[in-house]
């Protein structure tokens, strides 16, 4: 107040200029967020723990490089929502997975985010409770006690990237990463997977289109600049180096399924021309099932035939599977069935072990060729 001038006072009911007269006006709450910087410290991963991390990782980029003959098999629930369940299903995965562990390198799905068209569960994350109430922290804590549980049993995990910010409390427990099928074009999660730590498949589009995955390559693989958030939840500018270990993921599309032979062909006819690796993920669901939970049996196994005759360009598989099988619905007040999906249907463990053991058989006839 300059000296001499009367101070002015403002009555209780004067409106004041602010902020949120033009910013915010469609925000109903803002909640504060757990730093993934104290997440980690209350639940940080041992040395053992990162040991198997880094080896895992490892393993996986030799087999996408071809230094490893094993198939990659990307295998799990569509979705996690029950933790109980999940490690009673990672169990019988680790069990299985050293038995045919000189044939197939199996990783665990364990996706914990949810794309929606429209409106529903957006997954364990963001809705931990199944009932709405977005308890982003709590799912935040159960995604990485949940990982780090899995960890423990020595078998690897893979997750679909589909935030932005989540990565930074759950990336350095995860050894294979995926960007789907909506996000693939988008320049935010190509600019996320040239700075992952991990190996990084980018799923064609929902159409079907292999161009655009090959770009994401071509994007992820080069240096970027961009603005993200740091572990201890500070805004900061992130400098990338590009990630060299990316491959595409046939998912089919709205023009139908896309993993023949035929498909693989025009599929590394469009990377040769990009000038990125010849090698590609098949997943046995969405599209290329017809969206048939059962029908991924059918695929993997013309898969498997293709691999034992000699194929060498499908470096992995993808394959939706639970405790049980189909789906069901998450329904307000209705108690859910143990080890069903309530996102995407499932081929269950019974159907499970048999298909991994053949695509086991399948990658011991090429060796034998």
């Amino acid at each position: 107040m300059t000296h001499g001038q009367p101070q002015r006072v403002v009555e209780p009911n004067e409106e004041t200029p602010q902020a949120t007269r033009l910013d915010d006006v469609r925000i109903h709450e803002i909640r504060p967020v757990i730093s993934a910087a104290l997440l980690q410290y209350d639940l940080p991963a041992d040395d053992a723990t990162q040991a198997f991390v880094e080896h895992s990782r490892r393993q996986i980029a030799d087999v996408l490089h071809g230094r490893d003959d094993r198939l990659l098999v990307v295998v799990g629930p569509c979705s996690i929502h029950d933790a109980e369940q999940a490690l009673d299903y990672a169990d019988r995965l680790r069990a299985l997975s050293a038995e045919v562990d000189r044939d197939l390198l199996v990783v665990m799905r364990v996706y914990f985010e949810k794309p929606r068209t429209t409106v529903g569960w957006k997954g364990y994350i963001n809705d931990p409770r199944l009932d709405g109430s977005f308890r982003i922290n709590e799912g935040l804590r159960r995604a990485r006690e949940l990982l780090l549980a899995i960890a423990h049993k020595r078998l690897a995990s893979a997750t679909e990237f589909l935030d932005l910010l989540s990565p930074q409390y759950i990336a350095d427990l995860i050894s294979w990463g995926a960007i789907g099928a909506r996000t693939t074009e988008s320049p935010s999660h190509r600019q996320l997977a040239s700075g992952l730590s991990c190996v990084v498949g980018f799923k064609n589009g929902t159409d079907g289109s292999v161009q655009v995955a090959a770009d994401a390559l071509i994007a992820s693989r080069s240096p970027h600049s961009f603005m993200g958030m740091t572990k201890m939840g500070q805004a900061a500018i992130f400098d990338t180096l590009g990630n060299e270990d990316t491959h595409i993921i046939l998912r089919g599309g709205s023009r139908g399924p896309n993993y023949s032979a035929a498909d693989v062909d025009a599929a590394c006819a469009a990377l040769k021309k990009a000038g990125v690796l010849e090698r590609v993920m098949v997943d046995c669901s969405h599209a290329n099932s017809s969206k048939q939970y059962a029908r991924q049996i059918e695929v993997a196994h013309d898969i498997a035939d293709r691999i034992a005759a000699g194929e060498q360009r499908v470096m992995g598989l993808m394959i939706e599977s639970h405790l049980e099988d189909g789906k069901q619905d998450l329904l307000p007040g209705a108690p859910l069935q143990r080890g069903v999906s309530i996102t995407d249907g499932c081929i269950g463990w019974a159907s499970t072990e048999p298909l991994l053991r053949r695509l086991a058989e399948a990658v011991r006839t090429r060796r034998q060729r």
